[in-house]
């Protein structure tokens, strides 16, 4: 048996769908026995008499492999929740909700994610939470923030200085990007998911790429997939120092701020020679990749990471020895490892907290099972485990690459694309990779003629912005901007 992939791939009519309730019931069952909820969505079916709507859930067993539950249900119909008995999912069920008309019975927090269609002109009217007692107050913070942030509203219930709650209000840019996919040929799609969300480029054209691959049937070659995973980890070494670039900055740590953000420029610099674009645009297509990696390109790439890496260390030493750096970071915006587990937190905001989690080693595919990659995890579930785990992971991602780029038979040059066939007909293909803040998931669905029926995107930052929320209890209002920096979530990722 080979190493499992990171896709899983069914015949649509080979999932006899569910009655809703039972699919929510086995969803529960299987997350009781440890099972992880990769994702949950739905589509509106309106081929029959009667308006209905297909929901898919992908779950991931303990031993790695992904599973498919599908169920179908009158639209306006209702279900008895499955976020009651597993919080994880409230996220997912809500923006099943308000996609598709769904309700999940009995669910503690059922809200707009992004005010679509017809919500979008009611923003004004979500319901927050409240906070009574005497001298709480309110403070809200945006949409509109200072410098290029992008616009959320974040609405802090306080006692003093102290956060007792925040809850976060998103959507304002809300692009229905999941429509757009569907208005071009499946295979010529790569530059609009390219930006989705712009700075995991690499990883949601990967996730894309690898879909459309599996469901026309074409094998891309072993020197293809260890170019798009040089791509990969170049993406997450850049996009991990905006991060430490942010928190060294909010900080006043002007040392780490400006040598990061000058690492970061070497390393996007040295994308931008490969392959034209220092977000790493158009290097992918469906296929294999436009751009290999030439021995003069290899030797630029060792020579760029041999340098990066010897700054980088100086720099992460005087970090991690400071003391006003210490006592900023440390025990500020906790999320406990029980937290993070229960509400389904994923990426490097999860590994901090102590759950392991990592795409590129439970589903490694071809790439990283002939290439191993660690997967890091820290314990304290704060700022400052969540600034070391970044250091970490750059670390762990430059060495291999020195590896891979060193590996004597890994020919990398020249382009590399295999012509597509036609996509198979009446198929669901789920793909899976992780970037640099967690678990991309696309969903591919075809009809009876090959056309695209559905494409479903999410982002990590949809499962991982109530975390923060959670990060800022009990701390001071004055320590949100680090405890958001260290989280580094994107908006139009949960936006799309």
């Amino acid at each position: 048996m080979g190493p499992i992939k990171p896709i899983v791939m069914s015949l649509t009519h080979a999932v006899a769908p569910l009655g809703l309730d039972e699919w929510a019931d086995q969803i529960g069952k299987a997350m009781d026995a440890g099972e992880r909820l990769v994702t949950l969505f739905g589509r509106v079916d309106s081929s029959g008499p009667d308006e209905e709507v297909l929901t898919s859930a992908v779950l991931q067993s303990v031993d790695g492999q992904l599973g498919l539950l599908r169920a179908r249900g009158r639209r306006g119909s209702a279900y008895a929740c499955i976020t009651a008995r597993h919080p994880a999912a409230q996220m997912l069920e809500r923006e099943l909700w308000e996609q598709t008309g769904l309700t999940p019975t009995g669910h503690p927090w059922l809200k707009p994610v992004r005010f679509e269609a017809e919500r979008q002109q009611h923003m004004d009217e979500h319901p927050f939470f409240s906070v009574r007692g005497q001298e709480v107050h309110e403070v809200g913070v945006g949409p509109i923030h200072a410098s290029v942030i992008e616009p959320g509203h974040f609405r802090f219930m306080c006692h003093g200085e102290q956060v007792h709650h925040l809850e976060l209000q998103l959507g304002y840019q809300h692009r229905a990007v999941e429509a757009l996919l569907l208005q071009r040929p499946p295979g010529a799609l790569t530059s609009l998911v390219e930006a989705i969300v712009g700075d995991s480029s690499i990883a949601y054209a990967w996730a894309y790429c690898a879909a459309v691959e599996a469901l026309s049937g074409t094998q891309v070659s072993l020197r293809a997939e260890r170019v798009r995973g040089i791509a990969l980890e170049l993406e997450r070494v850049a996009m991990h120092l905006v991060a430490l670039t942010g928190l060294a900055t909010d900080i006043a740590f002007l040392q780490g701020g400006a040598t990061y953000g000058r690492l970061r420029t070497a390393i996007i610099n040295a994308t931008m020679r490969v392959c034209g674009s220092r977000f790493g645009r158009g290097w992918l297509r469906p296929g294999g990749v436009r751009f290999g990696i030439t021995d003069a390109l290899r030797r630029d790439l060792l020579d760029t990471l041999a340098a990066f890496s010897k700054d980088m260390a100086e720099v992460n030493a005087l970090m991690l020895g400071a003391r006003s750096v210490q006592s900023r970071f440390q025990g500020v915006g906790v999320v406990a490892h029980k937290a993070a587990l229960e509400i389904g937190m994923v990426g490097l905001a999860a590994r901090a907290s102590g759950v392991t989690g990592d795409v590129r080693v439970s589903l490694p595919g071809r790439l990283y099972a002939a290439h191993p990659i660690a997967s890091l995890t820290e314990e304290g579930g704060d700022c400052w485990a969540r600034m070391r785990l970044r250091m970490r992971e750059i670390d762990e991602s430059v060495r291999w690459l020195n590896e891979l780029l060193r590996t004597a038979d890994a020919d990398l040059a020249g382009p590399d694309l295999e012509p597509l066939g036609p996509l198979w007909h009446d198929t669901l293909c789920v793909s899976v990779r992780e970037s640099h803040r967690g678990t991309v998931v696309q969903a591919l669905e075809t009809g009876p003629d090959g056309r695209l029926l559905h494409y479903k995107v999410q982002d990590p930052s949809l499962l991982n912005w109530f975390g923060l929320a959670l990060a800022v209890r009990d701390n001071e209002i004055s320590d949100f901007p680090i405890c958001n920096k260290s989280f580094d979530l994107s908006y139009c990722g949960n936006d799309l």
